[in-house]
């Protein structure tokens, strides 16, 4: 029997909320970019355990959508997502940036089962996914390639370059998803300023959509739409939270957490310490 949509939101939102435990305990082994990871879980949960094509057993599987971290610092995010769908066991986590560990700094695709391309250069993940989806093109295949990107990544000048070459070609099997938190190492709007972003993506020949990136709902509606126009890559910005779920990050730089502050965000995080 299918699930119901309401059962299918609540399920999707204990994920979210489990990629985000995951992520805290490992900010307080070690540094971690926290901030960016909490504020993108919602939109992991809704694609790993909803709407991409992937099997963790059989993590180069020629028929699975791809997933493109470009925003590469915000791993753990990432990490802890691969490890609650069994691409590796969730004990890995434990060893974060230990030697030898698959659980590194940045997206490493030679050490850590489930991720498709090695990330942390900012400005380069766009690129790899008009490439990719082009392949998909030429293989006459379904795959589809979604590539999350950071707000502050956007100021490299090869975003716009790729957003244009995937308009041009038409790669409707080609989605980005911004997660829009607003802060980078200051408010992203003082560092350098993005608005009007929409209208921005709309002006490069995207289909565009913007959602409350941590509404369950908007993210599985907006997923589920895509491509939002046939014949042309889709862009959703996602409304996010940098730090969202731990009260005293939010909105703001901080990156690891002494023993008293893991317990604290634990607990806003309905997990028992």
């Amino acid at each position: 029997m299918e699930k119901s949509h309401q059962n299918l939101i609540s399920e999707l939102e204990e994920k979210a909320r489990k990629i985000r435990v995951l992520v805290v305990k490992m900010a307080g082994m070690s540094d971690c970019h926290t901030g960016g990871s909490l504020s993108m879980a919602d939109v992991l949960s809704a694609l790993y355990f909803h709407v991409m094509k992937v099997d963790s057993s059989n993590p180069a599987w020629d028929d699975r959508d791809y997933f493109i971290l470009s925003k590469g610092h915000t791993v753990p995010a990432l990490d802890s997502a691969l490890s609650i769908k069994g691409f590796f066991p969730e004990s890995a986590i434990t060893t974060h940036l230990e030697l030898d560990s698959i659980i590194s700094g940045h997206a490493c695709a030679k050490a850590t089962p489930g991720i498709e391309v090695s990330t942390g250069s900012l400005g380069h993940g766009l690129s790899i996914g008009v490439g990719t989806a082009l392949g998909i093109r030429m293989d006459k295949t379904a795959n589809r390639v979604f590539v999350m990107l950071g707000d502050g990544e956007l100021q490299e000048g090869s975003n716009w370059e790729s957003a244009m070459s995937a308009s041009h070609h038409k790669l409707d099997n080609l989605i980005a998803i911004v997660d829009r938190n607003r802060y980078q190492t200051g408010p992203t709007e003082q560092m350098m300023s993005l608005e009007p972003l929409a209208d921005k993506w709309k002006s490069f020949g995207w289909g565009v959509r913007v959602i409350d990136g941590h509404n369950m709902e908007q993210i599985v509606d907006a997923l589920e739409s895509i491509p939002f126009e046939k014949g042309r890559p889709s862009a959703i910005i996602s409304e996010t939270i940098k730090g969202k779920g731990v009260s005293f990050i939010m909105n703001h730089h901080m990156d690891h957490f002494d023993n008293e502050r893991l317990k604290l965000a634990l607990r806003e995080l309905g997990e028992e310490v």
